[in-house]
């Protein structure tokens, strides 16, 4: 099925296998150049997108995919034994929603063979094809985009990049759990939609607050299913290759900390970078940041632990606080080896299994915040969703 809709790449445009030693990435995976690689046994496939006309005032995108490999080739592999699969370009469809299609019956297909997808280039849209990959999965996923602006406009016939949210959160059938919007300006935000967001119990985290420390998101990603990147979150000073950069954003180091966290979660099985314009680029700066952010994804996936609280595990241990003026009894756990944490959340009245609880990572400060008889927000948005 992968082979109707992915075209091979000329490797020998992208670099020279002979220059590179046997643990440089290009010399490490297996790479569609006349049939696509076989992704029996793969824990990456990487997806080149080369359509762009969902983009607003950033057309040129749709030819960052092979620029970026060529940068990325030139890494080091991170891991000895990650098996990475290059599938090629997906080309535009007759229309965008073509695009789309396609993307999602690709990336379902690597859910079905568990390979999680990397895909680069083309417009931020594309992420409506990303998360229609999620549609046979059967359960509710979270979301976390990345980008300085909140792409939602109503009342648009056509899906592009300033506006296909509305379609990702309205989408039928709904199989959208939580939503995150990460590091957006307030100055490129409407107050009304921020509100709704909040009302809806989702996640927003504007470009200050992330910035005064990038760690405190690593619970949001252990947490999420699918990753959007808008490059245009990251400041032009760092990022110039894009029609929308803007002099604030997120630092290179910032991206590179949350592409790692993305890769490190066991739960995340998609990442998508988009809007990388090499039209618009410095000297390649971008698309040489857009490959080192992928790298990083790569070896934060090499480092996942597959770390789940269970009762007599000695790794862990059981923390119970009694709320007194809230009468709860709120339960965490730590990872003693890693210093994670996660929280219960009761299931709640909507549940199959109301008894059952839900464990949401958290943060070592959630846990002092309950021990002040105080109770944390992701705890209260995500038993407000369960209820």
């Amino acid at each position: 099925m992968l082979d109707e809709f992915l075209s091979p790449l000329n490797v020998a445009e992208l670099f020279d296998r002979n220059a590179l030693s046997p643990d440089q990435i290009g010399n490490c995976i297996a790479i569609h150049e006349t049939v696509v690689p076989d992704i029996t046994g793969a824990h990456i496939a990487i997806i080149g997108i080369k359509d762009d006309r969902g983009s607003i005032r950033n057309k040129g995108c749709a030819k960052a995919p092979d620029l970026i490999r060529k940068h990325l080739y030139q890494m080091y592999l991170p891991h000895k034994h990650l098996r990475i699969v290059d599938l090629g370009n997906l080309e535009k469809g007759a229309k965008p929603r073509d695009t789309y299609v396609a993307l999602s019956k690709i990336v379902n297909e690597l859910f079905l063979n568990k390979v999680v997808p990397i895909i680069i280039g083309g417009s931020h849209d594309i992420s409506y094809g990303q998360y229609g990959g999620y549609q046979e999965f059967g359960k509710m996923i979270n979301v976390a985009v990345v980008d300085s602006h909140i792409d939602i406009r109503e009342n648009e016939d056509v899906i592009n990049g300033d506006n296909f949210l509305i379609n990702l959160l309205t989408h039928q059938p709904n199989f959208l759990f939580n939503y995150s919007q990460l590091a957006y300006q307030m100055h490129y935000a409407s107050p009304m939609t921020i509100d709704t967001l909040d009302k809806l119990h989702f996640d927003m985290y504007r470009l200050g607050k992330l910035r005064e420390d990038i760690h405190k998101i690593e619970p949001l990603m252990r947490d999420t299913d699918m990753m959007s990147f808008d490059i245009s979150a990251i400041r032009y000073s760092d990022a110039p290759g894009n029609g929308n950069a803007s002099p604030n954003g997120l630092t290179g180091e910032d991206a590179c900390q949350i592409a790692r966290y993305a890769g490190l979660s066991d739960r995340l099985t998609s990442f998508g970078l988009y809007e990388v314009n090499p039209a618009l680029d410095n000297r390649n700066q971008t698309v040489m940041l857009a490959s080192q952010m992928v790298w990083y994804f790569m070896e934060g996936f090499a480092n996942r632990k597959k770390l789940i609280p269970k009762d007599n595990d000695a790794d862990f241990t059981r923390f119970v606080v009694h709320m007194v003026d809230h009468k709860y009894e709120l339960v965490f756990w730590k990872n003693v080896k890693h210093d994670i944490w996660w929280m219960e959340v009761p299931a709640g009245h909507k549940s199959k299994r109301p008894n059952k609880k839900h464990l949401i990572p958290c943060t070592y400060e959630d846990y002092m915040q309950a021990c002040r008889e105080e109770l944390p927000e992701r705890w209260l948005k995500t038993h407000e969703k369960l209820s």
